[in-house]
């Protein structure tokens, strides 16, 4: 209050200042005439200029070309919702209220975009549009503050094709498009940790949450509960993801050239028997951190479930990837580093296949 007022009056008064200054100025440029004075070239401080966006800012431009490849129309929604909305999506709180709305029921500002989007899904369903892949990067409000946020979501089925039969968008198709998203910002996925607590408006056993170490929590991604999705009038299958961009950390500076190694990397496969309710994730990691000299990349490749297994079992195809640095592997290490990933997972309950 009073810092702003004081502030504004000294503006006032150093403009008042520099008017009669600039006033003359321009007079003698009128009499005197711009073809006689000469031209002057602005400093240049580099000889190659620097950056003009910050990598905040390049980030929501590269976020926004990365999700438009993978098929989704990009939204500009309003930041204000209808209260009755609002409350679906999060804080709907008083001290988020519109006091003057620019419309009678956009009278709440919205807790996440993925509010609004569902509001266009909804229209566009009426319309007879019901198969949709929205996103917006806008806004989100909260008590505490003001958040970006980019959020998808994906209405209905699957286009028809001759290659496959159309199918209901499920949770995987929202986890598809957040992966590949958190992969082009260059956060490093091993560090990501999947949890089921997603917040209400998501369907309970059909969301998650997802995690960067401890605490910092970067996304959620899931289905739409049936009964936000009564209430909005969607009466297709919805799908949504919302990552939250200012919790990626910058990137940090490399110091130095990548170092690459000559010797040719080698590939094993796994087959592991494991509790049906134990996660995948939980068993990459494992293999991960088994050998972490020589393992530079896991990945699952097969899950099966059926015949020839115990009752509450499944077998994941894991594969592991050995990058030897400073000579060829011998026979007998490459079988020790395999022994070591068997050991890992048979902590966690499984044994190989």
């Amino acid at each position: 209050g009073q810092v702003t007022g004081d502030r504004a009056l000294a503006a006032a008064e150093g403009a008042a200042e520099i008017e009669p200054e600039c006033d003359l100025i321009e007079e003698v440029l009128r009499i005197r005439g711009l073809d006689n004075i000469a031209p002057v070239s602005m400093p240049c401080a580099d000889a190659v200029p620097r950056a003009t966006l910050t990598p905040r800012q390049t980030r929501v431009a590269h976020a926004r070309r990365v999700l438009a490849a993978r098929g989704m129309a990009e939204c500009v929604t309003f930041s204000f919702a209808p209260r009755n909305v609002a409350s679906l999506f999060g804080d709907a709180s008083e001290s988020l209220c519109v006091s003057n709305p620019i419309a009678a029921d956009l009278d709440q500002m919205r807790p996440t975009p993925l509010a609004t989007l569902a509001m266009a899904a909804v229209a566009n369903a009426a319309r007879g549009y019901p198969d949709l892949a929205l996103f917006e990067i806008g806004p989100g409000y909260l008590q505490d503050g003001q958040i970006q946020v980019a959020a998808g979501l994906r209405t209905g089925s699957t286009p028809r094709q001759w290659q496959a039969a159309s199918r209901p968008f499920d949770v995987m198709d929202a986890k598809a498009d957040l992966w590949a998203l958190l992969a082009a910002l260059g956060v490093p996925m091993e560090s990501l940790t999947t949890v089921a607590e997603a917040p209400a408006f998501y369907h309970p056993g059909r969301a998650g949450l997802v995690r960067q170490g401890p605490k910092i929590v970067l996304a959620r991604f899931g289905a739409l509960h049936p009964a936000v999705q009564a209430t909005l009038g969607l009466n297709q299958a919805a799908v949504a993801f919302e990552l939250f961009l200012d919790a990626i950390a910058d990137p940090k500076r490399r110091r130095g050239a990548p170092v690459f190694s000559a010797l040719q990397p080698l590939t094993r496969d796994f087959a592991f028997v494991v509790p049906h309710d134990l996660p995948a994730e939980s068993v990459l990691r494992a293999v991960r951190g088994a050998e972490r000299a020589l393992i530079v990349r896991t990945g699952l490749f097969d899950v099966y479930e059926g015949a020839g297994l115990p009752q509450g079992q499944k077998s994941l195809g894991v594969e592991i990837v050995l990058q030897p640095k400073e000579r060829t592997l011998t026979d007998a290490e490459i079988e020790a580093a395999c022994a070591k990933v068997v050991q890992a997972v048979a902590k966690l309950g499984g044994r190989l296949r």
